[in-house]
């Protein structure tokens, strides 16, 4: 639970400086796009807390806020950066555009790890029990031979069905990786 706990900080604390500077001077795509990273922003700052166990857990607000953030993933996203669409006031680096590929595949992976938190939110949380947390697991913890963790962390991206079968904060302390590893990659601070 802690590494849960810093892993989604870390990404919260990431996205929230991201938008706090970015929106002067933005038009236009740019702004389109920064509009869209500070919903994911706010989906974020809602789900954080619940999946850390500091909020009341309320499935309904993790379908919700997931479903929010599918709507900016995956292609939503990626229609956002057009080329020439780099440079001030934009944060993007111009990675983005010579490494497509790996961009492409991080908003994907956003996308479908937010319809797996949708999926999952009945699920509840992990540490809500340890019964339910070692069952969804696999049975022996975050790298469970062939858990759905343990797959997922070792290689390879579990598929909407394993992800359905998971705690939400599984799902979350995935998705909240992805954020965190595009903006390493392709924001500049």
């Amino acid at each position: 639970m802690t590494f849960l706990k810093l892993a989604t900080g870390a990404a919260l604390a990431s996205i929230i400086a991201m938008t706090a500077l970015a929106h002067g001077g933005a038009t236009g795509i740019v702004k389109e796009r920064m509009d869209g990273m500070s919903a994911l922003k706010n989906s974020m700052k809602t789900l954080t807390p619940m999946m850390q166990g500091k909020t009341p857990y309320d499935a309904d607000v993790v379908r919700r806020e997931a479903e929010q953030i599918g709507r900016h993933a995956g292609d939503s996203m990626t229609r956002l950066f057009p080329d020439g669409s780099g440079g001030k006031p934009s944060e993007a680096k111009p990675e983005i555009w010579t490494d497509w590929d790996e961009f492409s595949e991080l908003a994907e992976q956003l996308h479908n790890y937010s319809e797996g938190l949708a999926l999952a939110a009945e699920n509840g949380l992990m540490m809500a029990g340890t019964e339910q947390g070692a069952s969804m697991m696999g049975g022996s913890g975050m790298m469970g031979g062939e858990s759905m963790m343990g797959t997922s962390m070792m290689g390879g991206s579990p598929n909407q069905a394993q992800l359905s079968e998971m705690p939400a904060d599984g799902v979350f302390m995935m998705l909240s990786q992805t954020c965190s590893a595009c903006h390493t990659r392709f924001r500049s601070e």
